[in-house]
């Protein structure tokens, strides 16, 4: 009897348990209500992604959202950065057309132009053709042979310096020491001595130089800077009253000059290099000033410097196309 007493009781306790409702945690449904956002994912690049939530309007705290439409509202990270819309937005917009083509058009060739022959297509050329087109550029080879009937060890060049006076050539040209100074260059073994001469080369006729040698003896510096000044001759603008058309004023390094015209019968009034400068150029009139170094090299340079400024009066009249009359009134 008690058994089966004890049988019942257990089966009316499962029944009641199985029918009965389970009690849930406080909290449970507290995610879901809240609607919480999830956490941010980290990415290899520099941007943080976040997982955008939708919220219909709808909604409110106390609907829960269903799964369902939390799978729908969770994007992919491509998706959120747009990067996929963007390549296949791309492949669809239509290309540019090709600019058309503009309406130049090459000049036809003359009459009887005959296309040369690319240059992989000539026949190859042979050593004697290479070394006549050398020597037609640069002269003979040092080898001593020669295609052109020319023999470097033939050609001989004399300097005139190391002619003799008697054989050096003739010319209208006088020549007129200005300074010979001797200068010391220090080396390993010592000091070596040379002299090193300044001269004015001129014509009197409105051609001048200035010629600068080093030697070491004095008459050899005085052929080299005769040799320098005529390789350096200027032309200096004369009136016929043999003076300067207008003034003029130069600078050569620390040295400045002072030019001025001057009436018939004044005479070169200057002195040191430019008087020489003057002389040796045929002028009989003008005025000269050395203003600052007495420098006789750079007062000689400036001196030409400040020639080469002046014009005449029919270069003017030429350049402005007006009569030389014109330019007196």
């Amino acid at each position: 009897m008690a058994a089966t007493s004890s049988t019942a009781t257990a089966m009316a306790m499962a029944t009641t348990s199985s029918t009965a409702p389970i009690a849930t945690a406080p909290f449970s449904s507290l995610p879901l209500r809240l609607n919480l956002r999830p956490k941010p994912l980290l990415c290899t690049s520099r941007r943080l992604l976040l997982l955008p939530v939708r919220r219909s309007s709808s909604s409110s705290w106390d609907q829960p959202v269903s799964e369902e439409g939390e799978e729908e509202d969770s994007e992919e990270p491509g998706a959120a950065t747009g990067e996929d819309d963007g390549e296949e937005e791309g492949d669809e917009k239509p290309r540019p057309e090709p600019v058309a083509a503009s309406g130049f058009e090459f000049a036809a060739p003359p009459e009887g132009y005959v296309e040369p022959a690319p240059f992989d297509e000539l026949p190859p050329e042979s050593p004697e053709d290479v070394a006549a087109a050398y020597e037609a550029l640069y002269g003979p080879a040092f080898s001593g042979e020669t295609v052109m009937g020319n023999n470097v060890f033939e050609v001989k060049v004399v300097d005139p310096i190391d002619m003799d006076r008697e054989q050096r050539p003739t010319d209208d040209f006088s020549e007129r020491v200005v300074q010979v100074n001797r200068v010391t260059k220090v080396v390993k073994g010592g000091r070596q001595l040379s002299y090193r001469a300044i001269v004015v080369v001129g014509d009197m006729k409105g051609h001048v130089g200035v010629g600068v040698g080093k030697a070491k003896e004095v008459t050899e510096a005085i052929t080299k800077a005769a040799m320098n000044g005529r390789r350096n001759l200027v032309t200096v603008p004369l009136t016929k009253y043999s003076t300067f058309p207008h003034r003029a004023d130069a600078d050569y390094g620390a040295a400045r000059v002072m030019l001025r015209p001057a009436c018939p019968g004044s005479g070169v009034i200057a002195g040191g290099a430019v008087r020489v400068v003057l002389e040796m150029a045929g002028v009989e009139n003008a005025l000269g000033k050395q203003l600052r170094s007495k420098n006789p090299l750079n007062n000689a340079r400036a001196t030409i410097k400040a020639t080469q400024m002046m014009r005449q009066f029919k270069d003017v009249a030429a350049e402005r196309g007006l009569p030389m009359e014109e330019l007196w009134k």
